[in-house]
Parts: C-alpha cells; structure tokens; sequence
C-alpha cells in the first residue's frame, strides 16, 4: 500500500511539475511577444509594415484556398485528355 501511495503521490507530483512548467513557458513567450510588439509599435513606419502584414495575409490565404479548395479534375477527365491528345500526335 506505501508503494501506491508514492506512486501515487509522484505522479501528482508529476503534473504539478508538468503544469507548472507550462504555465512558465506560457508566460515568458507572451512576454517575448509582448516585447516584440512593443518594439514594432515605437517604429515609424509601423503603417507601412501593417500594410505589407495584411498584403502577406491575403497572399497566404489564396494560397491556403487555393491548395485545399481546390477541386481536382476527374481523373477519367484526365485520361480522356490524354488520350485524345496522343491520337491528335499520331495522326499529325
């Protein structure tokens, strides 16, 4: 029963650590991020760089639609194009 007990205790142990580590790591990339944005505000072309962010987004986005939205022709489509381009080569 000891053994459960410290088994038991080390593994609350064990997620405390866990979670405590978390919440560290949590805290100091905010305050990295916060430090970042703190130096990109006292910039002064902070309008400029908001622009070419927001061109980069839309760019990023077309991009994210066009290569999952995107519909793939029908494969049978494919090969009758195939096909029918292969006959037009024989016969030139």
């Amino acid at each position: 029963m000891d053994q459960d007990a410290g088994r038991r205790g080390g593994l609350d142990e064990q997620a405390v650590l866990l979670v405590a580590g978390l919440a560290d790591l949590t805290v100091s990339t905010l305050g990295s991020a916060l430090g970042t944005v703190r130096g990109l505000l006292r910039r002064a072309d902070t309008a400029e760089l908001v622009a070419e962010a927001e061109q980069d987004l839309r760019a990023r986005g077309r991009l994210a639609l066009d290569r999952y939205a995107a519909v793939p022709p029908p494969y049978l489509e494919v090969l009758a194009r195939h096909a029918q381009a292969r006959q037009t080569a024989d016969d030139v």
